[in-house]
């Protein structure tokens, strides 16, 4: 079982615990686009389920080894769409972004910029290698 809350979520207290950045952040729901890193295991993913519900977004999941240009775009549009007819935001969970290559990866960077969505990528790789540095000048990068 999923924790739901950052309360319930066990470790990465040099990122979660009280009065870090990524907590004030997240319980003042105000957190930029991020790219964590770390080893399998560490609670990444869970980690940005716990963010989507903490912050009401609505939580969409692309895999970087599975997805397709036609794929983000969709995604993409309807978390645009979402925004404008009902100020839903929308938080956009990529597993292994280090697997995009960099057209997959321009593809999000203007709806980044423009705050149509929240992009958590998680890797397992150092994100400033294998990530995109425009993506990653635009987000927090967090080690877990």
């Amino acid at each position: 079982m999923r924790p739901r809350t950052l309360d319930e979520f066990v470790g990465q207290e040099h990122i979660l615990g009280p009065g870090k950045l990524l907590r004030r952040a997240i319980e003042a729901d105000r957190l930029p686009s991020v790219i964590l890193s770390g080893p399998p295991g560490t609670g990444k993913t869970t980690l940005a389920h716990v963010i989507a519900d903490i912050t009401q977004a609505k939580f969409e999941r692309l895999s970087g080894v599975e997805s397709n240009v036609a794929e983000m775009r969709k995604v993409v549009a309807s978390a645009a769409n979402r925004l404008r007819n009902s100020g839903k935001k929308t938080i956009l969970f990529v597993d292994e972004i280090h697997h995009f290559n960099k057209a997959q990866q321009d593809i999000l960077l203007p709806d980044v910029e423009s705050g149509n969505l929240r992009l958590i990528g998680a890797t397992t790789y150092n994100p400033f290698f294998y990530v995109n540095s425009a993506l990653v000048s635009r987000s927090q990068v967090f080690q877990l």
